[in-house]
């Protein structure tokens, strides 16, 4: 658990982490990313920070990867390479630094370290994790198995190393279908997030999708009724949902697509109003880019994500803490199913 008073105390120690206007005002280029979402006032409290990690990833020879549900002074201020859990699980394997410092929940980390092996893969906070991947265990996995004997084991990169390790390949939602469809059997198993599983059966009615009962605790709060009530109220506003939301929910939307996919989505058909029917960061990551689009509300926040913070990466890269270590037999079988999903992915275009 942090004990966020002393690694306040010590960084204040070495940085100046005080408001500075002039400062902020110096790092008018980088605040221009995100002014839409992040006021002046804020900007100077986060610039010294952003400064301070600027400075310390250089002497570290440190890369910060940052997933889409980051705040906007994280993904637009210090992060080098941001994206969905797949563009993050392949820049993993490309990045030429010592360090990795993983800006997301810990699957996320893991996985990097699956894939990095001889690189320090630090994340700012051990404690941020995720109700979809705390859902299954290995024993789970096997425990599907058992039922379906024979069928293929497709399982969501939001899980652990261990059940990454016993499953025979991954997926991500941005290749979830394309991945389920390339497999021989006719059953798949799909674990652990059950609205993504019962979205993809839609996808590929050829194949019979079995799933284990796992949500994430932000898509799952979305009802149909929600769209229908908000489409009422405002007329015309584009509803873009993720696939990780209940299958009547992504019904009601317009679209629906991974992270990725709902960039480019609103990239392309840049929509008049749009309602991001996933976690609230998204859209702030993305209005300065498109401010044609009016990005409305309501969006619901992911309380682990949140945990990852400018003041706590500051203080992974000051202190080199949290490493992230993998048992090397379990790492070996999970990058087994990691390295299948990139592969497959690339050689199917997805």
């Amino acid at each position: 658990m942090f004990d966020l008073q002393t690694m306040r105390d010590q960084l204040a120690t070495t940085y100046d982490l005080a408001p500075n206007p002039d400062l902020a005002q110096d790092m008018a280029a980088t605040y221009a990313r995100m002014e839409r979402v992040v006021s002046p006032m804020d900007w100077a409290l986060h610039a010294p920070y952003v400064a301070a990690i600027q400075k310390l990833k250089k002497e570290r020879n440190a890369v910060i990867l940052a997933h889409n549900y980051m705040t906007p002074e994280i993904y637009h201020g210090i992060s080098d390479v941001v994206g969905d859990s797949l563009q993050l699980a392949i820049e993993a394997t490309r990045v030429e630094a010592d360090v990795i410092v993983q800006c997301g929940v810990h699957f996320m980390a893991e996985t990097s370290k699956i894939l990095s092996p001889d690189k320090t893969v630090l994340i700012p906070d051990m404690e941020a994790g995720c109700s979809l991947a705390e859902s299954i265990t290995a024993e789970g996995v096997e425990e599907m198995r058992r039922r379906y004997p024979g069928a293929p084991v497709v399982t969501y990169v939001n899980t652990t190393a261990e059940v990454k390790a016993a499953s025979d390949i991954c997926c991500t939602s941005s290749n979830a279908a394309q991945i389920v469809s390339a497999m021989e059997s006719d059953t798949v198993i799909m674990t652990p997030d059950q609205y993504l599983a019962q979205n993809v059966a839609k996808d590929v009615p050829h194949k019979k999708v079995v799933w284990w009962e796992g949500s994430c605790i932000v898509h799952e709060q979305y009802s149909a009724k929600d769209l229908r009530d908000f489409r009422e109220w405002n007329p015309g506003t584009r509803l873009i949902a993720h696939p990780e939301c209940p299958p009547d929910v992504v019904a009601e939307a317009d679209y629906s697509g991974s992270t990725s996919g709902i960039i480019k989505y609103v990239t392309d058909e840049k929509p008049e109003k749009a309602l991001l029917i996933t976690e609230c960061s998204m859209a702030s990551n993305i209005s300065d880019s498109l401010p044609e689009v009016d990005f409305v509300g309501p969006c619901n926040m992911c309380p682990y994500m949140k945990m990852i913070t400018l003041e706590k990466i500051l203080w992974s890269l000051h202190t080199m803490s949290e490493p992230v270590e993998v048992d090397p037999a379990v790492a070996d079988k999970a990058r087994v199913a990691v390295q299948r999903m990139i592969d497959l992915s690339q050689k199917l275009g997805v």
